[in-house]
């Protein structure tokens, strides 16, 4: 179901920026560019998948072979129970100076001694936005200054298309021309994901507004070095995006349920 809306906007996009150019429409092209950064860290589990691994845990027990260590914590018993007897068919140079208990319960205080490194950067503890560093467990997605007319807008990243080039093209140029050419980011797409119309404040060069095609791309290393942008998880994203440019963003954007 998913994969047939993702079909159905794409055809969309493709049909609204096909009539643009044939119909000399007033309105300028531009692509916008939703790079975002993966979690980094696994996000924590909600209840279904707690409940869904637990369950495979217990059919995983179920349906395994007896491994090294079990097998030899038994045979370690059966030798003790010989001893017991003084048995002669015990050999005593076989008998395990360090049992499988021995083993496991040196295991067992070495894990109470382990302790997880700290999720927390120190990009959190600064609340520094323009770091990929921060809120390691979640998506972030990259806004940069726009200047729309005498106004600047915090906005994804976006360009005017040029004659000539494809939508991919001028989504590709845009990242290099606003962030940078050290920002290493990956399209998932040759086509289009979601849709966006604004008007100018005022008519610009003939134009009325704006016709913008989003494209999806996945952050894979490097900083910005050509303006200053945030990378923001959905919620400061929503805070800071206009309502109506959020909800175009959002359609696209895998939701968070945690």
């Amino acid at each position: 179901m998913f994969k047939s809306f993702i079909q159905a906007e794409v055809t969309l996009c493709r049909r609204i920026f096909v009539r643009s150019l044939n119909t000399g429409s007033p309105w300028d092209i531009v692509t916008g560019v939703c790079v975002e950064r993966l979690p980094v860290v696994t996000p924590p589990l909600n209840e279904m998948q707690k409940k869904f691994m637990a369950l495979q845990s217990t059919l995983e027990i179920e349906k395994s072979m007896k491994s090294d260590h079990e097998i030899r914590h038994e045979n370690d018993k059966i030798q003790a129970e010989l001893l017991k007897k003084e048995s002669a068919d015990v050999d005593v140079d076989a008998v395990s100076k360090i049992t499988a208990q021995d083993f496991e319960d040196a295991s067992t205080e070495e894990l109470t001694q382990f302790k997880f490194a700290s999720i927390e950067t120190d990009a959190d503890k600064k609340g520094d936005k323009t770091s990929t560093e921060r809120c390691l467990q979640r998506h972030l997605v990259l806004v940069t200054p726009i200047k729309l007319g005498s106004d600047v807008k915090t906005l994804l990243p976006q360009g005017l298309w040029k004659e000539g080039e494809t939508l991919r093209q001028t989504a590709e140029r845009t990242v290099k021309e606003q962030c940078g050419p050290e920002l290493n980011v990956q399209f998932l797409s040759n086509a289009p994901c979601g849709f966006y119309k604004y008007k100018y404040p005022s008519e610009v060069n003939g134009k009325i507004g704006a016709k913008v095609f989003f494209y999806y791309a996945n952050y894979k290393s490097g900083k910005l070095n050509k303006t200053k942008g945030n990378w923001l998880t959905r919620n400061e994203l929503q805070d800071i995006l206009p309502d109506r440019y959020s909800k175009s963003v959002k359609e696209f954007l895998i939701e968070e349920t945690y």
